[in-house]
């Protein structure tokens, strides 16, 4: 009787399971379906669809379109998306790891810059096919997180963090690279945005037979890949070999996923919501969560593409951008269901102990008055480079001496709010930049931006730093739930700046006429930089810098974790919320004069630390120096580099940054 019990609760929740998972796949493809139709009876009477198929008018252009690019889209977007459905379902059982998936792993970004450097600087090895190259991009930097994360036993954050950082250093440089190739930057951002648009099958007919050959694989490798639910041990006592069935599943889901960026560019985060949704409908087992994320995948992006074109925007949003708005807060959902083996943060980088440290900010202050004088007298003009005489210099000062200002100021706001962070959370990877502070503070803008029409400086500043506090929210109490909270917080703050980023590129979608200063912005300029930016930055860096020095006993005691403070008489509550402050309105005021686009919050604090800056108070201050150090020669560079044409200073910045981080991790795995 107890086991005819059993049996019926096991098919009831089978069939609750198939039920729901059957909902999951058919409510979205109903919806995408009628709006497909809808579509179609737009372009084209339903007495034509079967005649324009078999035998188009070309002198219709309504049935060229329908025969050439509507029906190609909806083919690519349900191929595109069941190839990535069943790309993140592999990875995640190789990896047993619920956040694994192209995007986070960082096979898309390195699929992705592989074809930009191709298109740019070699566009002869496209001629056999881009889908080598993105595969052959997008396995070079798995590999690269894989060996990041060995040291830590491939523990699934430290694999998503590598992988992360690995693909905000590849975006860095594909914008480095659109930069100098100006002329073909609006294709390669479409491109990289992830867009479905079609003209003609050719992208259908490829795509088709690569998924078939790698789902195909993919089916016939599910019961090895099964037994990697077992330990290794486990697995290798049933006859399985784990290494080689880990590779052979990360060779697939590379294949996969490369494929797609090489067809129709980078679709964020859907890798990570089909095979996560289909789970929570009920599908327990590999063979049903790869079926059914694989439907899941295909419907999703459908429907997400169908979405997009009936939005009220003056130009399309590309579908890799949308679906970054599903991913984003599905990875804040995810994150408290994560199983993580606790791993104490450890030294990064080989300090030198100093018995006096202040001595050595002597020469920093030095150093950057004399930076800071180049940067004002140093040039390239049409005759080459130049060195302004007295009388030179006081005509350029005005155009000169705010971008300086700016540059100077926001680095030290920068990494004085870098300082205290890794101390605050005892975690040495914290950064406003890292944990979403900066992207929150852009985001506040960019919405300002939309509502209002016209708008002035203390709205703005004030629209940054109610970003900058709502992104606090947002993470602390992801990072609050247990000992883990440094790697959950960064994890967090990444869901924050994916959201801010894909609401930024829906902004760029709008058609908005101040376009260019925003795109200017958003990478991290001083092209804007006025006198008042420049005394607002200047006075905000000051009084941090004032203000700072009476909480050094604070941020002395908490890298040593909440029983000492507590012990030692601290109000953890009150303490965070005043540090809280003090990072979130520089951050803000930075964000606001320079754009959220830099890593000068994470360098800045390992440099002070591994010059000898050990305690505190004169961290602050190394920081501050060698922050807007950074920052200014960012900004010179420049304006140098590629003359008469700008690079975005935070954009250098955070190119320099991405390997920094990276050279952090490495050192962090022995």
């Amino acid at each position: 009787m107890t086991a005819t019990r059993a049996t019926a609760g096991d098919n009831l929740r089978h069939d609750n399971g198939s039920w729901r998972l059957m909902l999951l796949v058919s409510v979205p493809a109903l919806v995408a379906a009628c709006l497909t139709i809808d579509g179609l009876l737009r372009l084209l009477p339903a007495d034509m669809w079967w005649r324009a198929l078999v035998a188009a008018d070309f002198t219709d252009p309504r049935q060229l379109l329908y025969r050439h690019a509507f029906l190609p889209r909806v083919a690519i977007s349900l191929l595109a998306g069941a190839a990535l459905g069943l790309a993140g379902t592999i990875l995640q059982q190789v990896l047993r790891n619920p956040l694994a998936e192209p995007t986070t792993v960082g096979t898309n970004a390195g699929a992705s810059v592989a074809l930009t450097i191709a298109t740019l600087y070699a566009p002869w090895m496209l001629e056999s096919g881009r889908e080598w190259i993105a595969i052959a991009g997008g396995a070079a930097t798995t590999l690269a997180v894989f060996g990041l994360a060995r040291g830590r036993s491939f523990s699934p954050i430290a694999i998503i963090i590598a992988g992360l950082v690995i693909s905000l250093t590849c975006s860095s440089a594909s914008a480095l690279l659109m930069a100098a190739n100006r002329e073909y930057s609006a294709e390669l951002f479409i491109w990289q945005s992830g867009s479905l648009v079609q003209n003609g099958n050719a992208t259908v007919l490829k795509l088709a037979p690569w998924l078939l050959l790698s789902a195909g694989a993919a089916f016939l490798l599910s019961r090895q890949l099964r037994l990697l639910d077992l330990s290794d041990e486990s697995a290798a006592s049933l006859g399985a070999s784990p290494i080689s069935t880990r590779l052979s599943g990360l060779g697939i889901a590379v294949a996969l996923s490369g494929i797609v960026v090489a067809a129709v560019g980078v679709i964020g985060f859907l890798a990570l919501a089909a095979p996560a949704l289909v789970k929570l409908a009920g599908a327990r087992t590999l063979r049903q969560r790869m079926i059914w994320a694989s439907l899941a995948g295909a419907v999703l992006l459908w429907f997400t593409d169908r979405l997009v074109q009936i939005l009220p925007f003056a130009s399309e949003i590309p579908a890799g951008t949308a679906t970054a708005f599903l991913g984003a807060p599905l990875l804040f959902l995810l994150l408290p269901r994560m199983r993580i083996t606790p791993d104490r943060d450890r030294a990064m980088s080989p300090v030198a102990r100093r018995r006096n440290g202040w001595a050595w900010l002597v020469p920093g202050l030095v150093v950057t008055a004399v930076a800071v004088w180049a940067a004002l007298a140093m040039g390239r003009g049409s005759g080459g480079w130049h060195w302004a005489a007295w009388g030179e210099l006081v005509e350029l000062l005005p155009l000169r001496a705010p971008r300086v200002a700016v540059a100077l100021s926001a680095g030290a706001m920068l990494a004085v709010a870098g300082t205290m962070m890794q101390r605050m959370t005892g975690n040495p990877m914290a950064a406003p930049e890292v944990l979403g502070i900066s992207g929150g503070a852009a985001l506040g803008v960019l919405l300002l931006f939309v509502s209002l029409s016209t708008f002035n400086r203390p709205a703005l500043l004030a629209a940054g730093l109610m970003g900058a506090v709502v992104s606090l929210l947002l993470i602390s109490p992801t990072g609050n739930r247990n000992a883990l909270a440094p790697d959950r917080l960064l994890l967090a703050g990444v869901a924050v700046a994916t959201m801010a980023s894909a609401f930024s590129a829906v902004v760029l979608a709008g058609g908005d006429p101040r376009l260019d200063t925003l795109i200017a912005w958003l990478s991290g300029s001083t092209y804007t930089a006025t006198v008042n930016d420049a005394f607002t930055a200047a006075l905000t860096a000051i009084l941090l810098l004032a203000i700072v020095p009476l909480t050094a006993r604070w941020l002395e005691i908490l890298p040593l974790g909440e029983a000492a403070s507590l012990c030692l008489g601290l109000g953890l509550t009150r303490v965070r919320l005043v540090l809280l402050a003090l990072i979130s309105v520089p951050t803000a005021v930075a964000t606001l004069v320079i754009g959220p686009l830099s890593f000068v919050g994470l360098m800045a604090p390992h440099m002070a630390r591994m010059l000898g800056f050990q305690r505190a108070r004169p961290q602050l201050f190394a920081s501050a120096i060698l922050g807007g150090l950074i920052l200014l020669c960012a900004d010179w560079a420049g304006r140098m580099l590629i003359f008469p044409w700008q690079i975005p200073a935070g954009l250098l910045a955070a190119l320099v940054g991405g390997p920094y981080f990276l050279v952090l991790l490495w050192k962090r795995r022995q």
